[in-house]
Protein backbone atom coordinates (compact mmCIF):
# COMPACT_ATOMS: atom_id res chain seq x y z
CA UNK A 1 0.00 0.00 0.00
CA UNK A 2 1.03 3.24 -1.08
CA UNK A 3 2.44 5.63 1.69
CA UNK A 4 -0.14 8.92 2.03
CA UNK A 5 1.74 12.11 2.29
CA UNK A 6 0.66 15.08 3.95
CA UNK A 7 1.02 18.25 2.35
CA UNK A 8 0.71 21.50 4.16
CA UNK A 9 0.20 25.05 3.09
CA UNK A 10 0.72 28.52 3.99
CA UNK A 11 -0.69 31.71 2.62
CA UNK A 12 1.44 34.58 1.49
CA UNK A 13 0.46 38.32 2.15
CA UNK A 14 -1.99 38.45 -0.72
CA UNK A 15 -3.64 35.31 0.43
CA UNK A 16 -2.81 32.98 -2.26
CA UNK A 17 -1.91 29.41 -0.87
CA UNK A 18 1.50 27.86 -1.29
CA UNK A 19 2.08 24.76 -0.78
CA UNK A 20 4.63 23.47 2.12
CA UNK A 21 7.65 21.83 0.42
CA UNK A 22 11.18 22.05 -0.79
CA UNK A 23 9.69 23.39 -4.10
CA UNK A 24 8.57 26.46 -2.91
CA UNK A 25 11.58 27.25 -0.38
CA UNK A 26 13.82 29.56 -0.40
CA UNK A 27 16.18 27.40 0.62
CA UNK A 28 16.43 25.52 -2.33
CA UNK A 29 18.77 25.43 -4.85
CA UNK A 30 19.33 23.50 -8.47
CA UNK A 31 22.13 21.69 -9.92
CA UNK A 32 23.78 21.62 -13.26
CA UNK A 33 22.64 17.91 -13.55
CA UNK A 34 18.89 19.33 -12.44
CA UNK A 35 19.15 17.88 -8.84
CA UNK A 36 17.27 19.84 -5.84
CA UNK A 37 19.61 20.89 -3.04
CA UNK A 38 19.05 22.22 0.28
CA UNK A 39 21.36 25.29 1.08
CA UNK A 40 21.03 24.40 4.75
CA UNK A 41 20.94 21.24 4.99
CA UNK A 42 23.86 20.56 1.66
CA UNK A 43 21.34 17.39 1.31
CA UNK A 44 19.87 16.19 -2.12
CA UNK A 45 16.24 16.90 -1.52
CA UNK A 46 13.29 15.29 -3.15
CA UNK A 47 10.82 17.76 -4.33
CA UNK A 48 7.76 17.34 -1.99
CA UNK A 49 10.02 17.03 0.77
CA UNK A 50 9.44 19.22 3.89
CA UNK A 51 12.09 20.20 6.86
CA UNK A 52 11.29 22.32 9.47
CA UNK A 53 13.68 25.45 7.97
CA UNK A 54 11.55 25.45 5.52
CA UNK A 55 10.94 29.60 4.52
CA UNK A 56 8.21 31.23 1.53
CA UNK A 57 10.82 31.50 -1.96
CA UNK A 58 10.69 35.50 -2.54
CA UNK A 59 9.12 34.66 -5.54
CA UNK A 60 6.00 32.95 -3.72
CA UNK A 61 5.62 36.17 -1.26
CA UNK A 62 4.92 38.47 -4.06
CA UNK A 63 2.18 36.15 -5.84
CA UNK A 64 -0.85 37.73 -6.18
CA UNK A 65 0.11 41.48 -5.30
CA UNK A 66 -0.96 42.68 -9.08
CA UNK A 67 -0.11 44.97 -11.90
CA UNK A 68 1.61 41.99 -13.71
CA UNK A 69 0.31 41.30 -17.84
CA UNK A 70 0.66 38.65 -19.85
CA UNK A 71 2.00 38.79 -23.11
CA UNK A 72 1.28 36.65 -26.08
CA UNK A 73 4.25 33.98 -26.65
CA UNK A 74 7.10 35.84 -29.19
CA UNK A 75 5.02 38.79 -29.30
CA UNK A 76 4.71 41.92 -27.25
CA UNK A 77 0.69 41.69 -27.39
CA UNK A 78 -1.02 41.77 -23.88
CA UNK A 79 -3.71 39.04 -23.25
CA UNK A 80 -4.26 39.54 -19.95
CA UNK A 81 -4.37 42.72 -18.13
Amino acid sequence: MAKEIRITCASNAYGVKVKRCCASCRHKEITNEGARVCALMKLKVEQMFECQQWQMSDGLKNVGMGGGVVRLKGTTEIILK
